[in-house]
């Protein structure tokens, strides 16, 4: 019986990077109480830009990327991680300075590790991932903040992709109604099905606009950035949120504060790599409420191992839709 395992493994070349599958075994893991036999990973935009180089993720070389994985404990010495517990990670620099989950074993910290809810599968807790644990992160806010139902509209920028998605279908289930936002018009069937009650084109969102717009929507969930963000403020009624977790679009945010001293607006960052593990565990354990499963296998594709390389342009270009599971073993 052999030892090894097959990973994705990323190296430093004079070129850039190159990347490779390869076999590994126990002892080129990095350090850890837990070793997790890995059964799932998926395509985050953050793994995209680890991928492809196209921004310096990548903080230890050579590495097994993948910011995300789901299966089960082979072994720990942790107190609280079991052997046989089914685990999810999401973030902690995992796939960025630390062996991630592109690989059919990682050994980890087990103070990184939240045991799923009977109810989630490891291919599903795959399928939610970073993007829709942030998506739930994001949903909390807007509710901590006084976002319900009765205040008006929920506006989500980024649709189609995997934070967006998930978002839509967990918002029209907790009934909100959603304006999606996209620049994917073929889209527009896709995003109904998930719950979404009306479409508009980013390009009203993506140009430079005014300080203030008109009152459109009570809440955002936003993973874009830069104008798009901006103009997502400048709509919001008065005294909505606006949650912000992604820079698809640039870092900046080349807007006004009339927004916030004129109409009371929050904006609610969010954090999903480092959040404390309490935020984790109920994220994920509203997730197991809130978010419909028959929703969430509508918005996955599933895909193998050696698939996963030119993905990682196709994220950042903004041609995948929803969520991609990586079934490490198949």
């Amino acid at each position: 019986m052999t030892d090894t395992f097959r990973a994705i493994l990323v190296s430093k070349a004079d070129s850039g990077q190159t990347t490779e599958i390869v076999d590994l075994t126990p002892a080129d893991l990095m350090e850890g109480d837990v070793t997790v036999a890995v059964d799932y990973s998926t395509i985050n935009y953050k793994d995209g830009l680890a991928l492809t180089g196209a921004a310096p993720i990548i903080r230890h070389w050579p590495l097994i990327p993948g910011i995300d994985f789901a299966g089960k404990v082979e072994s720990s010495s942790h107190a609280s991680i079991k052997v046989g517990d089914r685990v999810v990670l999401n973030g902690y620099g995992v796939g960025e300075g630390h062996h991630g989950g592109y690989a059919q074993k990682a050994r980890v910290k087990g103070d990184w590790l939240v045991r799923l809810p009977d109810s989630i599968s490891n291919e599903h807790a795959a399928a939610i991932g970073t993007a829709g644990y942030t998506a739930m992160l994001c949903i909390r806010a807007l509710e901590k903040n006084g976002v319900t139902p009765d205040k008006g509209d929920i506006l989500v920028t980024g649709a189609a992709g995997g934070v967006g998605s998930v978002a839509i279908a967990i918002l029209s289930k907790l009934g909100f109604r959603v304006i999606a936002s996209t620049g994917r018009a073929s889209e527009a069937d896709y995003l109904k099905g998930l719950g979404a009650s009306d479409i508009i084109d980013r390009k009203e969102l993506s140009e430079k606009g005014r300080p203030l717009g008109k009152e459109r929507w009570a809440g955002v969930v936003d993973a874009v950035g830069s104008h798009t963000l901006v103009n997502a403020i400048a709509g919001t009624m008065y005294g909505g949120t606006v949650a912000a977790c992604g820079l698809a679009q640039g870092m900046d945010l080349p807007g006004s504060v009339a927004p916030f001293i004129l109409r009371g607006i929050t904006l609610a960052g969010i954090d999903s790599v480092m959040a404390p593990m309490a935020k984790r565990v109920e994220a994920w354990k509203r997730l197991a409420t809130d978010l419909d499963l028959a929703r969430l296998d509508a918005m996955t594709s599933r895909v193998t191992l050696k698939d996963v390389p030119p993905l990682g342009a196709e994220i950042l270009a903004g041609k995948v839709r929803g969520r991609i599971v990586v079934d490490v073993n198949a």
